[in-house]
């Protein structure tokens, strides 16, 4: 008991019976650098939406339709691979070290038949869109994006892998590095492929794809070497005998992991959906939608960032069985991503306009109308900005808990039996369009916030 009682965990701190200020330092150094790296992440696509933006608003109506089709399936294996790092965080925490490189590698193995799966679905994307009435030249536009951006699920899902094992370590400034490299390389890359500079064909959509996969891969192959070669991480010998099956663990990812894939799949479906339903009203919708989501999306990595390193700070408390640090760290965890979140709704009220205008050139006459619609839909967005980073926030302290199956069905019920059925009858049958729409995914959002936080609040008596 006295072992446990000193141990000091891998975020450096002096653990447990940390007070709320040390809790609170615990997880802003653990955080940081993830919160930074989301940002990091979240610029790579920004890239590739201010780009399209340069191409015209078809093209970012068309990218647009790409991106919302594609990521909802990316989001199931990032939620189901997200499974590892509360399970090595409490292996770590117990000091279970074997158990360590036994769920990195069978993430691997996971990640890569998730990647097998989910292909060849992402290249029928042309003809789904043609089936649910958008119009034929941006379900074309779309599909020549994603027949070259769908190769980035293989390294993209090992990252989330690799990122779970150094993280859990620690170790999370290497992530935001090799996301900074990968901002660089993807503007070069798009530059060069999507307009023709330095000698390179003008590939348009199709060479944002390319830049994405080629991006994505390279990210990977750098956090790799990490892993195999740094002094602390080389012991577990990832690699070594990876062919060899470890079905118990395999499936064990996939049990715990499986609903944290579905409860992000409900959340970033729900955005699809409300893509689509954009889609309906024209192209100037779909366009203004594309910008506002992408502004409310890069304050999310924030709050994102935070819920990473909640998950790990609850795992470690909770492999130390030290209920007190469990607390401390979900409640600190919620209150920072709820505050940060705070100060971006201002912003989207105050100044919605400047950030409009880094998408779209108002001198542009085209511009007009889709600038004018983001801006009101920037002030539906600032609304949910609050209860957008509580859930996120909230879930993953649960994650961290090995709470999965119950969060997830209570997302589904959000999002689907709640947030698009609003979405829908505001938008189109009150008349509202886009606002509509809008003020439908705040409505989720705010019940998936208050039924996770509850839930947390409750984690006693529910036996959690």
């Amino acid at each position: 008991m006295q072992q446990a009682d000193t141990f000091t965990g891998t975020s450096g701190t002096a653990e447990p019976g940390l007070s709320w200020g040390a809790e609170v330092r615990a997880t802003l150094k653990l955080a940081w650098p993830l919160v930074v790296a989301q940002l990091a992440t979240m610029a790579l696509h920004t890239t590739d939406v201010i780009m399209m933006g340069w191409l015209g608003p078809q093209f970012l109506a068309g990218g647009t339709l790409a991106t919302a089709f594609l990521f909802p399936f990316l989001m199931f294996g990032f939620g189901t691979l997200t499974a590892i790092s509360p399970m090595i965080a409490q292996a770590v925490g117990a000091r279970q070290y074997r158990s360590v490189r036994r769920t990195t590698r069978q993430g691997l193995w996971a990640g890569l038949a998730l990647a097998g799966i989910t292909i060849p679905l992402v290249l029928q994307a042309e003809w789904i869109f043609g089936w649910l009435g958008q119009a034929p030249e941006n379900a074309e536009l779309a599909q020549s994006y994603l027949d070259y951006a769908v190769w980035l699920f293989i390294p993209s899902l090992l990252f989330v892998v690799l990122r779970g094992l150094v993280s859990a370590h620690g170790h999370t400034q290497i992530i935001l590095w090799i996301t900074i490299a990968g901002i660089f390389l993807n503007a070069a890359g798009n530059y060069a492929l999507m307009f023709g500079h330095f000698g390179f064909p003008r590939l348009e959509l199709r060479g944002a794809g390319i830049t994405t996969s080629i991006v994505n891969a390279a990210m990977v192959a750098l956090l790799l070497i990490y892993a195999v070669r740094h002094r602390r991480l080389k012991r577990y010998s990832i690699l070594m005998r990876f062919w060899k099956p470890d079905w118990a663990r395999f499936f064990a990812i996939l049990r715990l992991g499986a609903p944290i894939g579905a409860m992000l799949t409900a959340e970033v479906s729900l955005f699809t959906a409300a893509a689509l339903l954009m889609g309906w009203l024209g192209t100037a919708q779909l366009a203004a939608h594309a910008v506002a989501l992408q502004l409310a999306a890069i304050a999310f990595m924030v709050p994102l960032g935070i819920s990473q390193a909640a998950t790990i700070r609850v795992g470690l408390a909770c492999g130390r069985g030290h209920a007190a640090d469990i607390s401390k760290a979900g409640w600190v965890s919620i209150g920072i991503a709820t505050g940060f979140m705070s100060s971006t709704a201002l912003l989207f009220w105050l100044a919605p306009e400047m950030l409009i205008h880094w998408f779209l050139d108002p001198a542009r006459p085209e511009n007009a109308a889709p600038i004018a619609l983001a801006v009101g839909y920037l002030g539906i967005a600032a609304l949910f900005q609050l209860v957008d980073g509580a859930q996120v926030a909230a879930a993953s302290v649960l994650r961290g808990l090995s709470d999965t199956t119950v969060p997830m069905v209570i997302a589904i019920i959000g999002y689907w039996a709640v947030g698009l059925p609003v979405a829908w009858l505001l938008g189109f049958a009150a008349g509202l369009e886009g606002i509509g729409i809008w003020l439908g995914l705040a409505a989720g959002l705010a019940f998936a916030a208050v039924t996770l936080i509850t839930r947390f609040a409750m984690r006693e008596r529910l036996g959690l």
